[in-house]
Order: C-alpha cells, then structure tokens, then sequence
C-alpha cells in the first residue's frame, strides 16, 4: 500500500505471499542445483540466445519501473511490476524455456544460461528486498555475490541498450498461445508427451517462424498454422444475457432465445464483430443485441478442441494418426526408462 494507507489483514493475501515466497524458493533452488559459475556478471553479449535476451529485456524494464515508482513511493506499483516478472517471466517462462539448455552438458549455450539466470536472480532478490528481507537475504548469499550482505550491495542500474520492445511483444504473443494450447490440451485429456499434429491460430499478428517453433516445442505440435478463418474448426452459439435483455424486452425474451438459438453462429459472429450488433426479428419487432447483452460460447466440431481469448482463437487438431501415437507411446517409455534410471541412481 502507499505509505499512510491503512492495510487490512485478510488470509487470502497470507497465502498469496506464501505462494510467491515458495516460487521464488523453487526458482533459486533450481537455479542453485544447475549452477557452476562463481561470478555475477553477464555473459558476452553475442553469444545470447533469443530467451536469455528477452527475459535481460524484461529485467531491465522492471528494474527501471520499480526504481521509478519507488522514487514516487508507489509502493502497490513496484511490486505488482516485479510480482509479474518474477511469477510470470523468470519463473513459470524463462526458466521452463533454458532446461533444455542446462541440462544437456555438451550444449555450450548451457554456460551462457546460467550466466543469465545467476545475473537475474540475484539482481532481482535486491529489488526485492525493501519487501522481503529474509528470504531475499537467504537466497543472495547463496549466489556468487559481492559483499557480505545484501542489504548493503548496490541497487540495480537499468541497461536502456538492453530492453527490445519488439522481442517483449512477440515473446507476449507466443506465452499468450502456449497458455491457450495448454488449456486446449487439457480439455482435450491428452498427454503433453502424445504428439498433436496441427494447431490452427487467427490472430491479428502473425509470428516470424523461429518463434512458432517455441509454440511448436512448447505444445509438443508438429504444425502451427496462421489463419484468418477457423470457422471450418468451430462456431459459436448465444442466449441472453437475462440482467440486461430483461429490462429491455422483458415479453419477448422467450422469442428471443428462439431465435438465438436458429442462427448460423459463425455468421451471427460476424456480423456482431463488424457492425457491434445482432438484429433479430421477433414477433414482427427488430431487436438489436450488443455483446453486452448475449452470452457467447464457441462450439467446438468433432476432432478439434478451441481457446478462444485476447483476440485470439487457438485451435488444437486432436485427430491422433496410428504414427503419432506410436510416438507418444516411445516418449512415455523414454519417459519411464528414465525415471527407473534417476530412482536407480545411475
């Protein structure tokens, strides 16, 4: 809260900071298991990868946004800023994006990632500290650092050369279609490790490939295909929405939901997007409905599973061919030789 302003105790925000507080736990724990430098410095510049340079973009960004709103005691601010980058970014993103690169020994850009996370981590923990002094304190002096305390190191200085809008955004893009494949995943119930053959997006952007590749590792998918039109995938059906229709054409609501329920749904749509209202004729009256007042489910056809949100329809072809199940059943016995192997100790 700003200063002066009353906080009132409630358990939903213990828990909340217990949550975070053990993110960040995993996060450093993580870190600290894959670690073999003993400096705190940024690796050579040319030799980043695409991910080490995006979450260095969004670092900076934060570090500039926390040391400002500081400096103006917007307390709230900073730390919804750093709460997202450290949740969102570094946590659930940045480090599921460099496993693969820590963990395969031979790899030479594994050194480069740790660099990253090491700089990151502990220059974060020291913009977190105002709010967390224990477990940032705990956390830092566990990584190569400078001084005996945290609490005495430098505040981070934001690097302007370092923050590339255009990556932030295209990296924006391809979290927001994970997340959406994710979901369709799960609605699906099928596996992350079974392979899906086709993912079809509409979107107003379009991607360059090396970043449909990310979605494509990321959702285990052969194929991720731009479109302008899904409707050969999905449709949407509407009834009203009682709170407001009500009100308004209270005798003729009856009339109203037979109608909505005849209408081709990818047309209605359309024309709900183009001209911001759906005209129907009921009883001989034109009624005209806003997307305030409809309620509105995307209909799914058989074989596909959608997400539809942010502007954005993601679409998962769940149509499994004999190869790519095959696949899947060799990656769930990759899988469990595996876990035999680290329970065996080998």
């Amino acid at each position: 809260n700003a200063p002066g302003n009353d906080m009132r105790f409630y358990i939903e925000r213990v828990e909340a900071s217990r949550n975070f507080a053990n993110k960040i736990w995993n996060a450093s724990r993580f870190t600290l298991m894959n670690l073999d430098v003993t400096e705190n410095k940024l690796p050579d510049l040319n030799d980043l990868q695409l991910e080490d340079k995006w979450i260095l973009s969004k670092y900076n960004d934060v570090v500039k946004s926390v040391t400002e709103n500081l400096d103006k005691f917007e307390l709230g601010i900073a730390l919804s800023n750093l709460y997202d980058f450290i949740w969102e970014n570094f946590c659930d993103w940045y480090i599921e994006l460099v496993k693969p690169r820590l963990f395969d020994k031979e790899n030479p850009t594994g050194k480069t990632a740790q660099y990253v996370l090491t700089y990151v981590l502990s220059n974060t923990m020291k913009l977190l500290h105002p709010f967390m002094p224990f477990i940032t304190e705990e956390i830092w002096q566990h990584l190569p650092h400078e001084g005996e305390s945290i609490m005495i190191s430098e505040w981070p200085e934001y690097d302007e050369k370092l923050i590339d809008k255009e990556l932030e955004n295209n990296m924006e893009h391809v979290l927001d279609l994970v997340v959406m494949g994710r979901a369709c995943r799960n609605a699906s119930n099928i596996k992350n490790r079974q392979p899906i053959g086709k993912m079809f997006v509409k979107a107003d952007f379009d991607l360059p490939e090396f970043y449909q590749e990310i979605v494509a590792d990321e959702l285990n998918v052969k194929n991720v295909k731009f479109t302008d039109d899904v409707r050969d995938f999905t449709s949407y059906s509407f009834k009203p929405q009682l709170k407001t229709v009500g009100p308004k054409y209270g005798k003729l609501l009856g009339g109203i939901k037979n109608e909505l329920s005849s209408l081709d749904g990818n047309a209605a749509m359309d024309e709900l997007n183009v001209t911001g209202v759906l005209k129907l004729q009921v009883n001989g009256q034109e009624i005209e409905l806003t997307k305030e007042d409809l309620l509105i489910d995307m209909a799914q056809m058989e074989g596909y599973v959608s997400e539809s949100d942010y502007g954005i329809t993601v679409v998962l072809d769940t149509n499994l061919t004999e190869e790519l199940l095959t696949e899947g059943f060799v990656r769930e016995i990759i899988s469990k030789v595996q876990t035999m192997r680290k329970e065996a100790g080998f």
